[in-house]
């Protein structure tokens, strides 16, 4: 007698798998696709944080970070000849410049000339004049933030110097050494050709911050 042969199941795999992975809940596409979304949203975040950290950093140095040279001695002991310094241009954007801040201006807003640094000793609608070696402010002597000489050319200030809206008075902390707001060369300097307040000084030999 001849034995029956047993059918052959025709069993299709590819349906097969596609049940299995629905049941299962497996999708390694969409777990790919997945995955690649997230790695793309890391970068992007990542790039932009490095994007930021990059302006911060250029805004900071150009607000904080210029540095000039002083020259001459117009302003021993504060600063010597040669000292590298750094320029805060962004404090009188919202500021007025104050008694006693050293500044550094471009003079007749000359932006092709040197930058000079003097020492702010007046103010818009102030009264000044030098008497007998020292300085009057409104009447009064002016109270010096450092030690200075004793004043033997009074220049410009000889007579009351009222000053304008938007003037200053600079002098340098040298009197005697300083070509000044006392020499028509310079006089009253406006806020528009302060460039902006000298805050530290760089060099070795007068490291630390400018008062």
């Amino acid at each position: 007698m001849r034995r029956k042969k047993k059918p052959i199941l025709n069993i299709d795999i590819s349906s097969v798998r596609s049940r299995f992975v629905h049941k299962s809940g497996l999708n390694f596409r969409r777990r790919r696709r997945r995955f690649q979304i997230q790695l793309f949203k890391k970068q992007g975040v990542f790039l932009l944080e490095i994007a930021l950290v990059l302006l911060v950093a250029f805004l900071i140095s150009s607000a904080f970070g210029i540095r000039i040279e002083v020259l001459g001695n117009s302003m021993e002991e504060t600063l010597n000849e040669g000292n590298t310094v750094l320029l805060n241009k962004f404090v009188y954007v919202y500021s007025n410049p104050d008694y006693n801040d050293v500044v550094a201006f471009l003079p007749e807003g000359n932006l092709n000339a040197q930058y000079s640094i003097k020492r702010v000793v007046g103010l818009p609608g102030d009264t000044i004049q030098i008497q007998s070696g020292y300085l009057f402010v409104n009447g009064e002597r002016y109270n010096e933030a450092v030690s200075v000489d004793y004043i033997s050319n009074s220049g410009l200030a000889e007579s009351e110097i009222t000053l304008g809206e938007n003037e200053y008075f600079l002098l340098g902390d040298n009197r005697n050494n300083s070509e000044d707001s006392r020499y028509e060369t310079i006089g009253n300097v406006s806020k528009g050709e302060i460039v902006g307040k000298v805050w530290f000084c760089t060099s070795f030999s007068n490291f630390g911050f400018v008062d």
